[in-house]
């Protein structure tokens, strides 16, 4: 058995790196915070030439056919930049959605714009509340008592709602439903829909985590207290090596989550919810210990910490917090 990504996989992901290295830094970023929508098009479609949005998108509709396993690397990757674009909700949520519930109609007039970055899908699942960039989708997969709905954007109204993240956009969403928008599949196609959304979400997080480390792994290595590196004090590589133990630890459940997803193996529910909490509790972790070693620093809105703080704190309860996943664990195993 193989336990490690393949050189194609790995290649994938330092060519995602590059890309988004260079086009979404703190400058952009805090573009994306101030800007109308949050959002670049041409970021967007950048990201779709490359095949980056139609990963998953089957290649007879002009994806790349790919599994959550190739797209596992490239969300932590979408984490370590704090990507405002819904890269999760559209090509690791919605694609496959459409794919398993979606008929043949919703497919053929969906997936090739989607994969070609002219459409942008969102997903409201499990009762959540508010919907990331309803502002922008040209498409909202919303799951309604059992049922499952494909809405273009002319049947739902979107009203913004406050976000601690201005950089991840959150709308209350008033939905027209009709036997037009009815997607064949139902509550277990959406149920798998969650689960790829909570361990997408974990990936994410996975990125997140590891920027909030090497940020502040940089920054005790040049800060000096009494003539020396605050990082050569004993407490503060205490602080990093606990981060560093839960950041690590929870990549492999993620990039197991990933494996049993692309699989549809039998404990989807549990790898995604170990996935979750672990990741979760991982960027809890890197947040507080980020900002107890920048000190003073990390609460300036002119450093870009908090930029990657407030990241980790929203997605931390996106699609499930730590305890809702722990929770879940524990009434399926012992049900």
């Amino acid at each position: 058995m193989r336990f490690d990504f393949t050189d194609e996989q790995y290649a994938l992901r330092d060519a995602t790196r590059r890309l988004l290295a260079a086009e979404c830094d703190s400058a952009h970023l805090r573009a994306m915070w101030e800007s109308a929508t949050g959002r670049s098009p041409q970021l967007w479609k950048r990201m779709a030439e490359t095949g980056l949005v139609g990963l998953t998108v089957p290649e007879e509709h002009g994806g790349l056919g790919s599994s959550e396993v190739d797209l596992v690397l490239l969300l932590e990757e979408a984490g370590y930049v704090a990507l405002p674009e819904p890269l999760l909700e559209t090509t690791a949520v919605a694609v496959p959605l459409l794919l398993e519930a979606g008929s043949e109609a919703q497919q053929a007039h969906w997936l090739p714009r989607i994969a070609a970055g002219e459409a942008v899908a969102t997903v409201q699942l499990a009762g959540d509340p508010v919907v990331a960039d309803a502002h922008i989708a040209d498409v909202l997969l919303a799951e309604r008592e059992g049922e499952l709905h494909a809405l273009p954007a002319s049947a739902f109204h979107a009203t913004p709602q406050p976000s601690i993240d201005r950089s991840r956009r959150l709308f209350t969403v008033d939905l027209a439903t009709s036997a037009d928008t009815r997607m064949p599949g139902g509550a277990a196609e959406a149920a798998r829909a969650f689960d790829r959304a909570a361990a997408g979400s974990a990936a994410m997080l996975g990125g997140i985590s590891q920027r909030l480390l090497d940020m502040t792994v940089a920054h005790v290595r040049e800060r000096e207290q009494f003539g020396r590196p605050v990082g050569s004090f004993q407490a503060v590589k205490h602080k990093l090596a606990e981060t560093l133990l839960l950041v690590e630890t929870s990549k492999p459940a993620c990039w197991y989550a990933a494996y049993v997803l692309a699989h549809d193996l039998p404990d989807r529910l549990e790898a995604a919810s170990i996935a979750k909490a672990y990741a979760s509790d991982a960027a809890a972790k890197a947040d507080q210990e980020a900002l107890q070693c920048h000190g003073g620093i990390g609460f300036t809105w002119e450093h870009d910490l908090h930029l990657w703080m407030k990241r980790a704190t929203a997605m931390q309860r996106t699609y499930g917090s730590a305890r809702w996943h722990r929770s879940r664990l524990a009434q399926t195993l012992l049900a």
